[in-house]
């Protein structure tokens, strides 16, 4: 079977989309949730087969943005939802 022109085109095609797609997607930018005492319990309550979401509401305690204030460029809480802090907040692998 040969490549014709057609085939090219979308083979430099898909090399472009793969290009942009690693271009743009660089390193974590956000911290992740430090494994120590204090964060022991999250680390816990995952590997015992909870859900990311039933563990958010946890973090609030201490993040409420003052007992530990957020960083300026921090989103906010959606309006009417809850707080997805381990939507962006990955754990280290254990």
């Amino acid at each position: 079977m040969k490549f014709g022109k057609k085939d090219w085109i979308f083979v430099v095609l898909i090399l472009a989309v793969l290009g942009i797609f690693y271009a743009i997607s660089g390193e974590e930018k956000t911290k992740k949730v430090p494994l120590d005492d204090t964060h022991r319990q999250f680390y816990d309550m995952l590997k015992a087969g909870k859900k990311k979401i039933e563990v958010d509401p946890l973090c609030i305690q201490c993040h409420d943005g003052v007992k530990i204030p957020f960083p300026a460029n921090h989103p906010v809480k959606p309006e009417g939802g809850p707080m997805r802090c381990l939507f962006c907040h990955k754990t280290h692998k254990k």
